[in-house]
């Protein structure tokens, strides 16, 4: 367990034990149902771990071509990418990284194809099957005049020559029973096309580590498939499921102001270094805290930058906040680390390791270097 004050302040702390109980489960599924999961970067990039994730999972997922060189060389398994273009002045790149590269459009198939073939890499065409029960819009790929994937209206089977996988994505946060539904959509629009790929792409989305995950249910369901279509290849992408409830960030209390209600400024910010709870959005917890009339001291924590509303929300306390408290915030690792920006120039999270021995180790810093080179 981790000794938050033994963290340096503000931090994102992955808990090493933890990040292995996942992968084990993910492995077990791999094993059980004859299937290679690999890890999406664009959850999950924490790369100091990918030398432990790769002894576990077949390798990566990369959306873009630096995503792509961070999993070849930080991981060193296989690559499998997929993005909603690719450019002229990337492909060839992306290629020579690349095991699998999966298509989201038969005419970037078509403008790629020689040089795909060229370079051996195993090419998929995604597709939609335009059925989803993501609720959030922001995060539904199957959504109304969604960009990602073929339709089965705009699908031309006549352009498959050389298309070695189908891949769709539909998923977002979901337990099986999901998989279940989405399955049967796809499998009702492109199944006919199925018994002559080397390999089905489910996506991501997949929440395998959550506590109340069916694995048993997900291994039927793989299984399954593979009786219907033996020879094909299932492959999983989940990326929160990787780094699901593996760390947190610390932070502290730096001053308390007084507008109506007490109000907590940290150092931390929730547009820069939670970007998520504003796009899911949610609500993140707090550990020790309480919701509003919960216990009896109550404060609204907010952001260190400028921004009006980097406000993280209110919360309560058993006793009163001081100037130099920890506040900790459970389950920052995934779909947060990702995402964080140096907006308004503010102290970045530092990035650390709680390892197996119980000691704290710092993996990274960051400097003004970094915030100035990236303007």
């Amino acid at each position: 367990m981790i000794n938050y004050s033994q963290v340096p302040s503000p931090c994102y702390v992955l808990e090493e034990s933890r990040l292995i109980r996942n992968l084990e489960i993910l492995s077990r599924v791999e094993k059980e149902a004859d299937v290679k999961i690999i890890c999406a970067l664009k959850g999950y990039s924490m790369w100091s771990t990918f030398p432990l994730v790769g002894k576990y999972l077949a390798g990566a997922t990369a959306s873009s071509l630096n995503e792509a060189k961070l999993a070849r060389n930080e991981m060193n398994r296989e690559v499998h990418v997929f993005a909603p273009v690719y450019g002229d002045d990337e492909i060839d790149e992306i290629l020579s990284l690349a095991d699998h590269i999966t298509f989201n459009s038969f005419s970037q198939w078509k403008r790629f194809k020689e040089k795909t073939q060229a370079a051996h890499v195993s090419a998929g065409i995604r597709v939609n099957p335009e059925f989803s029960t993501v609720e959030t819009n922001l995060y539904n790929p199957c959504g109304k005049y969604s960009r990602l994937g073929v339709t089965l209206k705009e699908f031309k089977p006549e352009e498959l020559d050389g298309i070695e996988g189908l891949h769709f994505h539909a998923l977002c946060e979901q337990n099986a029973d999901a998989l279940a539904a989405v399955l049967k959509n796809f499998e009702e629009r492109f199944g006919k096309w199925i018994p002559q790929m080397k390999w089905v792409n489910f996506g991501g989305g997949h929440h395998i580590t959550r506590k109340d995950y069916d694995v048993d249910y997900l291994i039927r369901i793989l299984k399954d498939f593979h009786k219907r279509y033996p020879h094909v290849q299932i492959i999983m992408e989940p990326g929160e499921a990787v780094g699901w409830q593996t760390g947190e960030l610390v932070s502290t209390v730096e001053d308390i102001v007084h507008n109506e209600k007490d109000i907590a400024i940290l150092n931390v910010s929730v547009s820069a270094h939670m970007p998520d709870c504003l796009e899911m959005p949610y609500r993140p917890t707090v550990i020790g805290a309480g919701n509003v009339s919960e216990k009896p001291y109550e404060y609204r924590l907010a952001g260190d930058t400028c921004l009006a509303g980097d406000v993280i929300g209110d919360y309560t306390f058993d006793k009163p906040l001081q100037v130099g408290d920890r506040i900790v915030f459970f389950d920052m690792i995934h779909y947060t680390m990702v995402k964080t920006t140096f907006f308004n120039g503010v102290k970045h999270p530092s990035i650390g390791i709680w390892t197996l021995d119980n000691r704290f180790k710092l993996v990274h810093q960051f400097t003004y270097e970094q915030f100035r080179d990236k303007l």
